[in-house]
């Protein structure tokens, strides 16, 4: 009789509980999947839970499957020798082989004042804690979101459709992803809704105090309650566990998204720094690298040479209140200048939040089951490769 492998994910958002799942193909392997929330966390939601316009969270009982073994808990420490885990509660897991799933939160800021006087909202817990502001906040209390990627532009919007006075401050250009056609439908709408964007040279924030916001122009901003999702960053247990990783502390892996120190390990997500080409932060790449991190474990364990990654994007996709909405296309991750915005670019990013969390159900349901992005990559990532990472593409900004 043939012993079954362990496989232990960290990490149990879009990658971690796709590349679990898809893990459970094989009826000899088993899985853990070690996370420290009880429930799946959709954070491309997680701007509406702010404004109070929707949940954020979803059981683990619908997008996960029954043969994952969910052990609420932390990661403290892998030790890759030993091939085990270190708990935040004192135990330890052993595997054969190690899924490194662990996502991103919010960076480290940097400006004076941000991180005594800001609001990130890059994780659950950092908008759960948010959230309550807003419940005691006058309504006409002014509120200055940093940031002009996705998640700035989603929660302006959200925040500003619910009755507050909100002041986007982009640091440089609004939505620096979107194609210029796109850039002016998301400002119409974001000023339709009475939101102030600042933007352009000067617009940099130098400083954040109890009720302003200061700019490298000069100009100061009065703000009561001050949103921050400028940037990401990840967790450092790779860097505690002597692990390669990038500057940013993303896990260096090949093309097949193995470590570079251990063939058991392999990534998966905004965690993951392939041939030091990291991908950009989204819930687009995610479940993707995902499936492709599982297939690389599955293709070990059966003895067989992993596929290399072979990852596009086709679009981004940015809510602009629950009313409104567009869906940027894009070739090779660069914006084109064909979109659909208003009310169809709404229900289009709304029918991808809920997608998301059915292809994970249909994973949990037939493992194996999801296709989408597996088959078929943009040239950009292979020629940066061919020509020896000279132009790398930016990751700063998550998207859904």
């Amino acid at each position: 009789m043939t012993n079954s492998t362990e496989v232990v994910v960290i990490g149990g958002g879009y990658a971690g509980v796709m590349a679990a799942n898809r893990l459970t193909r094989r009826d000899d392997v088993n899985v853990t999947l070690i996370n420290p929330r009880p429930a799946f966390v959709h954070r491309i939601r997680l701007h509406q839970l702010v404004a109070g316009s929707g949940s954020a969270v979803v059981a683990y009982r619908e997008v996960l499957g029954e043969r994952v073994r969910l052990l609420v808990d932390s990661a403290a420490r892998i030790d890759a020798a030993a091939r085990s885990v270190a708990l935040a509660s004192g135990g330890t897991v052993g595997y054969d082989y190690l899924v490194y799933a662990v996502g991103s939160g919010s960076a480290d800021p940097a400006v004076p004042g941000a991180a005594e006087f800001a609001y990130p909202i890059a994780t659950f817990e950092e908008a759960e804690r948010l959230r309550p502001v807003f419940d005691t906040a006058p309504a006409t209390a002014a509120v200055t979101v940093v940031g002009a990627g996705p998640t700035g532009i989603e929660t302006a919007a959200e925040l500003a459709e619910a009755g507050r006075a909100v002041t986007l401050v982009c640091g440089g250009v609004l939505g620096p992803y979107l194609h210029p056609r796109g850039r002016r439908s998301v400002a119409r709408r974001l000023a339709g809704l009475g939101v102030t964007v600042a933007d352009g040279p000067g617009t940099t924030v130098t400083a954040v105090t109890r009720d302003a916001v200061r700019l490298a122009d000069g100009r100061e901003l009065p703000s009561a309650v001050t949103v921050w999702t400028a940037g990401f960053g990840v967790p450092d247990l790779a860097v505690r566990s002597g692990l390669g990783t990038d500057a940013l502390g993303r896990l260096r892996t090949d093309e097949t998204l193995t470590s570079v120190d251990d063939v058991r390990i392999v990534a998966a997500g905004d965690s993951a720094a392939p041939s030091g080409l990291p991908l950009r932060m989204s819930c687009q790449a995610a479940m993707p690298l995902g499936a492709r991190a599982a297939d690389t474990v599955l293709s070990r364990i059966a003895d067989e040479r992993p596929s290399a990654l072979n990852q596009p994007f086709g679009a981004q996709c940015i809510s602009l209140g629950r009313r409104n909405g567009i869906f940027q296309f894009a070739r090779d991750d660069v914006a084109v200048w064909f979109n659909i915005d208003g009310r169809p670019g709404a229900k289009l990013k709304e029918l991808v939040c809920k997608v998301v969390v059915k292809h994970l159900g249909d994973e949990a349901g037939k493992p194996g089951s999801y296709r989408l992005h597996l088959r078929s990559g943009g040239t950009k990532r292979r020629r940066l490769l061919t020509a020896g990472r000279e132009d790398a593409p930016a990751t700063a900004g998550r998207a859904a």
